[in-house]
């Protein structure tokens, strides 16, 4: 089945634009809802398992593994069923409430003090691997990824209102691009691409157009990424939690210019 379009073509008065399509995302675990995210349609099954991916409902270590089959039910409905020996209740687990904005998929959590206990190791999650061995950021490295990633990138130039994620490796070459309206879909549907393909996360960063949120860092940090630039600042406790799992964290990327934070 595919999903609706991500782009439409607005008129207002006399003036024609893109405009990004924004509809919700349901997230069903052997059928019973455990997530609706607001997204941009398209690559649903990839951000379905990034989502779970991250959120410690399989892997991370070989998340497909656990997983027996995944299916579009509708355009808006994604059903995941577990393989064998793999609760549910393991779903129950992530701690989401039903709903989850585009614009911060921490809003979704039940509890801030769940986040947070025992920050920041508790926030890494009790599954992180440790990072992959680590991409030094040089010069020469992050002059070409600003430049190969702003090129890699479609919806985020034509309707100005998503955000990208991308896997990278030593050179700077963009491996893997997803873009979304909201930053923590782009990075769930962009490890989830990766994670359906079979491959390891091995000698990869991974680079987001959005600010370095907690979330971000969790994230990457999940899977093993053990190297993240962003082109905004990052916040406090992603700083922290880039610290704790030895990941380093860049902000501020653009061409000839960067800022390194842990």
């Amino acid at each position: 089945m595919n999903p609706a379009a991500p782009t439409r073509t607005a008129r207002f008065g006399e003036t024609e634009d893109t405009v990004v399509v924004e509809e919700p995302l349901e997230i069903r675990v052997e059928g019973q809802p455990t997530a609706v995210t607001m997204r941009m349609p398209g690559d649903d099954l990839d951000l379905a398992i990034g989502f779970l991916t991250t959120e410690g409902v399989i892997g991370p270590d070989d998340p497909m593994s656990d997983v027996r089959a995944i299916a579009q039910v509708t355009e808006n409905v994604v059903d995941v069923r577990l393989a064998d020996g793999v609760s549910p209740s393991r779903a129950r687990s992530a701690d989401r409430t039903l709903f989850a904005s585009s614009s911060c998929g921490i809003c979704g959590k039940a509890s801030i003090d769940r986040i947070l206990r025992g920050r920041p190791r508790a926030a890494l999650g009790p599954t992180a691997p440790p990072p992959e061995p680590q991409l030094e950021p040089t010069d020469a490295l992050l002059t070409a990824l600003a430049a190969a990633f702003d090129a890699a990138q479609v919806y985020t130039h034509s309707t100005g209102c998503v955000h990208a994620a991308a896997l990278f490796d030593a050179t700077g070459s963009v491996v893997l691009l997803r873009e979304d309206v909201g930053r923590h879909n782009a990075v769930d549907k962009v490890l989830g691409a990766h994670i359906r393909a079979d491959r390891a996360f091995d000698g990869l960063g991974l680079v987001v157009t959005s600010r370095a949120g907690f979330e971000v860092v969790q994230k990457a940090v999940t899977v093993g990424i053990g190297l993240v630039c962003t082109l905004g600042a990052p916040t406090s406790l992603a700083i922290d939690v880039a610290a704790e799992a030895d990941c380093t964290l860049v902000g501020w990327l653009r061409p000839g210019r960067w800022r390194r934070f842990t």
